[in-house]
């Protein structure tokens, strides 16, 4: 009786580290989602507005970038060696912000 007694044992042993492997990568996928979520919460996040093939491996992509209040828009040249910066522009809310700031100013000038 005690051969069976250990062969239960080891089975279970057995069982018990193919759960554990099979749980491993859906632990370490866990993991990566909430330091993936502190880091955006943390701090300013970028965003991807649009990316253009142009050709087999070279894209032009926009990414806005920087804090809520002053966000910026990078136009990058993306190739497989590089990314170069082809143009900074500020982001399209900041940037209508200070057009209304500007038109508010222009009209008060010509009131007065």
């Amino acid at each position: 009786m005690s051969g069976g007694a250990g062969m239960t044992q080891t089975l279970l042993l057995v069982v018990l580290f193919v759960a554990a492997l099979a749980a491993l990568p859906w632990l370490i996928r866990r993991l990566q989602q909430q330091r993936a979520g502190l880091q955006a919460g943390a701090g300013a996040g970028s965003r991807v507005v649009s990316a253009v093939a142009v050709g087999p491996q070279q894209r032009v992509v926009t990414v806005e970038v920087g804090p809520p209040q002053q966000r910026t828009l990078l136009v990058l040249g993306v190739t497989a060696q590089q990314i170069s910066c082809l143009h900074v522009l500020p982001s399209p809310s900041f940037a209508a912000e200070i057009s209304a700031a500007q038109a508010g100013s222009a009209g008060e000038a010509g009131h007065a």
